[in-house]
């Protein structure tokens, strides 16, 4: 794995293959020894991927149905749709091989890599119910910190600006930008609502303000919010400085697995229909692409410059947005996460679902205006990346969460939004 702040503590490697049946091998690369293979019928993926995506929030209606009779909205179909993961797709004997692993390490835990096939990129590995018959609610989050697995094939020698190391360089803040052509309470609108209207989230920009980090270096922390100026020349120009980090909070279109181009998943920008770009205009927009972010101009002309050289990628990227780490559902992963991880990542934050916004838990699931998850979410993803290893703060923030879950059974709490979360890496 990339970061050298992820490998010292047992790690157990799983990769899965798809051939009708799923395929399952494991083996431990650090810390333990011990390595295994597993084969899940077909018919029982199919199911436990179904009901999955009967349970995950995707459009207007998915979103309504989500919090209605969705399993992840209520424990009780959660717990459910949880053991029906695991029994389908995990192997019993690696559950018995993380135990006195995770036993022997005390607070700390051990890391499992799973680089998963297609069909079950969008499975929230933590939580699948592993425990056996006398320990129903037993986690895997409960017994492994976990991190998504790309094919090393992904990377290529990093050739743009340099990137600072640790907490010298900057933070790249894209929060909730204005896409031209869009209202507020359009489709492509705010995610976190007011500016200035957060005060976790306006601390959060305070905190970055404070360090002389944050990028744009705003005179008040409400102007980071909404801002109208934040296209792909911009951030290009902001990463060529040398970031640490980037943490973009806002729009992503996935592109449609059945059309096979991950390649044209797009951020949404403050980039208007003068923007030179390979994706077409959305109304006074044009989103920047995965296959922007790769090809850079090299496709348009003669003299053209290659992805990495415009927006090289800091070590650290946040891809808060509906299904930002969608790019695994594909044969071939060019996606957005992908991209930046070719543009020079070591590690990436994305989602593997449709992320509800703070009003739908309002409007939906008569949450108090006052509880605002997906800016919790935003501030403990932050949180991590800040942190020497941001694996296992994130983990460490999610366990808060399944725990929250199991006592107050809250909606708010519910892995309908903390579990779509995942770290990705090489």
């Amino acid at each position: 794995m990339a970061d050298d702040e992820l490998t010292p503590r047992p790690v157990v490697q799983v990769r899965l293959a798809d051939a009708g049946d799923l395929f399952l091998t494991w083996r431990w690369t650090s810390g333990a020894q011990g390595y295994g293979t597993g084969q899940a019928p077909a018919a029982e993926v199919d199911r436990a991927v179904r009901a999955l995506a009967d349970a995950l929030p995707g459009g207007e209606a998915g979103v309504r149905r989500a919090f209605g009779a969705g399993a992840l909205a209520g424990y009780d179909g959660e717990r459910a749709l949880a053991r029906i993961l695991a029994e389908a797709l995990w192997p019993a004997g690696l559950t018995e091989q993380l135990r006195p692993v995770a036993a022997a390490l005390g607070d700390q835990r051990p890391l499992v890599g799973i680089q998963p096939a297609p069909r079950v990129a969008q499975v929230p590995w933590e939580l699948l119910a592993v425990g056996g018959a006398d320990e129903p609610d037993v986690r895997l989050l409960d017994l492994a910190d976990v991190v998504t697995t790309a094919p090393a094939s992904l990377r290529r020698p990093h050739d743009g600006a340099p990137r600072p190391a640790g907490d010298g360089g900057a933070v790249v803040l894209v929060l909730d930008p204005r896409v031209p052509g869009f209202r507020a309470d359009s489709a492509l609108g705010s995610v976190l609502g007011r500016p200035g209207s957060d005060p976790a989230l306006l601390a959060l920009v305070q905190r970055h303000l404070d360090t002389g980090r944050a990028v744009p270096p705003v005179a008040d922390a409400a102007q980071a919010f909404r801002r109208t100026d934040l296209d792909r020349d911009w951030l290009g120009g902001a990463l060529r400085q040398g970031a640490a980090r980037l943490m973009y909070v806002g729009h992503v279109s996935a592109a449609p697995v059945g059309g096979g181009q991950s390649e044209d998943a797009t951020l949404h920008l403050c980039c208007d229909p003068r923007t030179t770009g390979l994706t077409e205009v959305l109304r006074t927009h044009r989103p920047l692409s995965a296959k922007d972010l790769l090809l850079g101009t090299l496709s348009a002309r003669a003299d053209g410059v290659a992805g990495a050289r415009l927006w090289p990628a800091p070590r650290r990227v946040a891809l808060i947005a509906c299904e930002s780490g969608g790019d695994l559902r594909f044969a071939e992963s060019f996606g957005l996460a992908a991209a930046m991880l070719h543009n020079g990542a070591d590690l990436i934050t994305a989602t593997r679902w449709a992320l509800p916004t703070n009003l739908a838990f309002h409007q939906l699931a008569d949450v108090a205006p006052s509880v605002r998850p997906l800016s919790e979410a935003v501030v403990a993803v932050d949180a991590a990346h800040e942190h020497p290893d941001p694996v296992r703060r994130l983990a460490s923030w999610q366990r808060e969460q399944l725990d929250r879950w199991r006592t107050d059974r809250r909606v708010e709490h519910s892995p309908l939004l903390w579990a779509a979360l995942s770290c990705l890496v090489l």
